[in-house]
């Protein structure tokens, strides 16, 4: 048997909401189809996606590898539903797009290639800059649309946002470090844990707040802009790092040398999200991008 389309979109829903359950609520269906489905889907391809535990499901490495190519499938198959328009209606002119730096390395790829191959002819200029810049050169007119985080826009009342991922924060730490075989991790935990810091975007300012709320302060081991250096020094035991699962990818290179754990308590998410100017007159091809940014998170979230 042949993995189904149907099967693709339940398996991706399951692993983006990080259970049955949730992921059949977002496809409004019953729990017992979503369950099937995976069980036959994993059948198929003769791997396991998901680790079964008392507190539900964990995606396995392979289950990574395998939601790469599923979250592609989809994107490919809705470009090719809109494969046979007019080009008469196919955007033209240019877009000067905006991305912050998590978003430049980890997000944009797949949606600007989707955009690209339905907008052949819209002339791109992206710059990658801190959300602070990116919302100034919004409000100014000199830029059509950003992707950018936007748990933290100081410019709201003069600008739209729309979310297309919502991210937790979880505990990266090596394979075999003694937290990992706890049933539960709290941020008291981690109050003597040396700590790897992410100093972009936002990342830093909310790793800071969140263990000040212990009431200490952390332990701070390294600090660097690079994700590949948080997460060589991680797999390397030189501390553990709180970070949002959209840069946790555990195919990379060292990424099998580490484990991401939920952490009890509250952590912060990072949202990210299409930023742009209200009262703006959208060009063709800024209207058009945003609506491939929205199908493209329909199709993450399906």
């Amino acid at each position: 048997m042949s993995f189904t389309l149907r099967q693709l979109r339940y398996f991706v829903a399951v692993a983006e909401h990080g259970s049955v359950s949730a992921g059949a609520q977002s496809l409004s269906i019953s729990q017992s189809a979503v369950t099937e489905s995976i069980k036959d889907l994993e059948a198929d391809l003769g791997v396991a996606l998901f680790d079964r535990h008392s507190r539900g499901l964990r995606i396995t490495h392979r289950g990574h590898q395998f939601l790469r190519h599923a979250t592609s499938i989809l994107a490919e198959v809705a470009v090719a539903r809109g494969a046979f328009e007019d080009e008469s209606q196919t955007a033209r002119g240019r877009l000067h797009l905006g991305l912050t730096s998590l978003v430049a390395g980890y997000v944009i790829s797949d949606l600007l290639a989707k955009y690209r191959r339905a907008n052949p002819q819209v002339e791109i200029s992206a710059i990658e800059e801190s959300g602070e810049y990116l919302e100034h050169l919004l409000i100014g007119g000199e830029m059509d649309v950003a992707v950018m985080m936007t748990s933290k826009m100081t410019g709201r009342s003069a600008l739209y946002s729309e979310t297309l991922d919502v991210s937790p924060y979880r505990l990266w730490m090596p394979i075999g470090h003694r937290l990992a075989s706890q049933n539960s991790i709290s941020l008291a935990d981690l109050k003597n844990e040396p700590l790897i810091m992410l100093n972009l975007d936002e990342m830093e300012q909310e790793t800071v707040k969140l263990l000040s709320a212990l009431g200490t302060r952390p332990k701070v081991a390294f600090s660097t802009r690079s994700v590949e250096a948080v997460r060589s020094l991680v797999a390397t035991g030189a501390g553990v790092a709180l970070l949002p699962d959209l840069v946790y990818r555990p195919w990379s290179l060292e990424g099998d040398r580490i484990e991401a754990r939920d952490v009890s308590g509250a952590l912060p998410v990072v949202q990210v999200g299409l930023v742009w100017r209200k009262g703006l007159q959208l060009s063709a091809a800024a209207r058009e991008f945003i609506d491939v940014a929205q199908a493209h998170k329909m199709i993450s979230n399906d």
